[in-house]
């Protein structure tokens, strides 16, 4: 998963992997990206095509990325899980794909999606409840980790105080109740919540949390003491391309001036354990 990053300013030693990326279909990549710009009142600077996250990673040594999208209709989570496993599959190794899910299937779509997801050789589950519009700690919610299980991981957009669905209490209340779930929690645990999501969090075991869409908006001072509150072990590199520009990520990351060790699992160590321990 992890190979030597080359990236202009970065050391020749360094293992990138970007945890978390949205990619779309190239005859609708634009249109869904400015959606999420729109949504977010954030300017998008890239198209969301694979191509272009592609090129940006390699111009800016990261060797991987976990690429996903998001259905907001059930019927739509077939198309969006095929598209993503073809990508994985056509990448060569450089993607890893996590399918989406959707609260208003049945448990048996649930389960026979899982099933065919695993047989496709992805890797986790990408949630997204402000956009999916389930609580994270609702009935709806329960049924999709109840299917699951401790078989994949989640990602799950975490934080929002625009809305009641996504926020730290929420993600910890889930994780509370499925301790075989194992959580990345988006955005350092709660975007904008963050202060919220470390009282929450930080002593969920099964929680993880990345660093995504969270740098541009924290001192550095203030983003390393959240680090050190998950720990070291508990945190992971992230983009959310194609929202924001990895080398600006990787250089804001590069300002919280954390020991050698620390950076590594950050940057790769920690989503190489979590997507692939056999490789370990």
């Amino acid at each position: 998963m992890c190979a030597e990053g080359v990236g202009r300013g970065f050391e020749a030693s360094r293992e990138i992997f970007d945890c978390h990326t949205h990619i779309f279909p190239d005859k609708i990549a634009e249109k869904a990206s400015a959606g999420i710009g729109g949504f977010y009142g954030i300017p998008i600077l890239f198209d969301g095509t694979a191509g272009t996250l592609i090129r940006v990673c390699r111009e800016n040594g990261v060797s991987g990325c976990l690429v996903c999208s998001v259905a907001t209709k059930p019927e739509q989570v077939e198309n969006i899980n095929d598209f993503i496993g073809e990508s994985a599959s056509s990448s060569n190794g450089f993607f890893t794909g996590f399918c989406s899910l959707h609260p208003d299937m049945t448990e048996k779509e649930l389960d026979d999606e899982v099933a065919r997801v695993i047989a496709m050789g992805l890797k986790g589950v990408k949630l997204h409840p402000d956009f999916q519009e389930f609580k994270a700690d609702g009935a709806r919610a329960f049924k999709i980790y109840e299917v699951v299980g401790g078989r994949l991981p989640f990602l799950i957009h975490a934080g929002d105080s625009r809305y009641p669905y996504s926020s730290p209490k929420r993600i910890a209340g889930a994780a509370k109740r499925f301790p075989e779930m194992t959580v990345i929690a988006a955005h350092l645990g709660g975007w904008s919540e963050w202060d919220d999501a470390v009282s929450r969090l930080a002593d969920r075991g099964n929680v993880c949390v990345d660093i995504s869409s969270s740098l541009y908006a924290l001192r550095p001072e203030k983003a390393r003491e959240y680090v050190a509150a998950y720990g070291e072990d508990r945190v992971l590199f992230g983009t959310d391309y194609p929202m924001w520009d990895v080398k600006e990520e990787l250089e804001r990351f590069d300002r919280l001036d954390l020991d050698e060790r620390a950076r590594r699992k950050i940057l790769c160590g920690n989503a190489k354990k979590l997507l692939d321990p056999a490789d370990l």
